[in-house]
């Protein structure tokens, strides 16, 4: 029981998968090819994916994990999504967690503000069919922690009633808009009923992190096959984004700035 509380997960944070991604999504994307061979390695090293919902219920009960877990989300909703790795993920049966900006995708909610072609709603209710958790990622993709209350209520609320609209199941699980949260965000996910969240971090995912605060490691396009087996077997972690943890903490500081800034200037009108 002890190995189980102390076990550390690892998240994959995907965005999109596509050939010719446009200039706003390429750092963060994969190729198809990629992300077969991807599945395909981690099939081969015998790892079990499982969903969101499944390791946070597991580490929320006490209830023993799979052996060798990993988990296999993606952010935002981006067509290729549907177009490639659902093959990918379907000829090895792996599940996989879907993040959805509903106003970023195709369809009555459409906001305007995607970064890409994203999922329509036929395609996501595909992959809700095929066994990918769908889970909630704003209305509109803003920093959350930037937010005035209101504004921070309506993105959460907004979106898991969307989702719940079209797919006829209430989403749980819900990742952070650019992984930034602080503890105002974590409790207002939770208290308008999702059961559990992700950050980045690019660390792994421990019990002890909490249910609001799971961290991810970033996929991208560079990410070679040495550097993912890395990640997936959870070696070198901190090492392979030691550059990515310098630019994070001097932008948190600039973050905490402008939002002090935000409430001297509100507390002012």
């Amino acid at each position: 029981m002890a190995e189980e509380a102390d076990a550390r997960v690892p998240v994959l944070m995907y965005h999109a998968v596509a050939a010719e991604p446009n200039d706003a999504t390429r750092a963060l994307s994969v190729t198809p090819e990629a992300f077969a061979e991807q599945m395909a390695a981690i099939a081969d090293r015998g790892l079990t994916p499982i969903g969101t919902a499944e390791l946070a219920a597991a580490w929320r009960s006490g209830r023993p994990l799979p052996g060798r877990p990993v988990l296999i989300t993606f952010d935002d909703g981006y067509e290729g999504v549907h177009r490639h790795a659902l093959p990918a993920l379907a000829k090895h049966g792996f599940p996989a967690t879907l993040f959805v900006s509903t106003g970023w995708l195709r369809g009555p909610y459409d906001t305007g503000g995607a970064l890409d072609t994203m999922l329509d709603w036929d395609q996501v209710r595909e992959l809700a069919a095929a066994g990918v958790e769908i889970g909630g990622h704003s209305h509109t993709h803003p920093q959350l922690d930037q937010l005035g209350e209101e504004r921070l209520r309506f993105e959460l609320i907004h979106c898991k009633e969307i989702v719940a609209d079209q797919l006829g199941t209430v989403p749980t699980s819900f990742a952070y808009p650019y992984g930034y949260s602080d503890r105002r965000v974590r409790r207002a996910v939770r208290e308008t009923g999702y059961a559990q969240a992700l950050a980045v971090g690019n660390g792994l995912a421990r019990r002890a992190q909490g249910p609001y605060a799971l961290r991810r490691v970033t996929v991208r396009r560079r990410t070679g096959p040495d550097e993912f087996a890395r990640l997936v077997e959870g070696r070198a972690i901190a090492r392979t984004f030691a550059g990515d943890r310098v630019l994070t903490k001097g932008y948190a500081v600039l973050r905490r700035t402008r939002q002090a800034g935000r409430l001297v200037l509100g507390a002012g009108a």
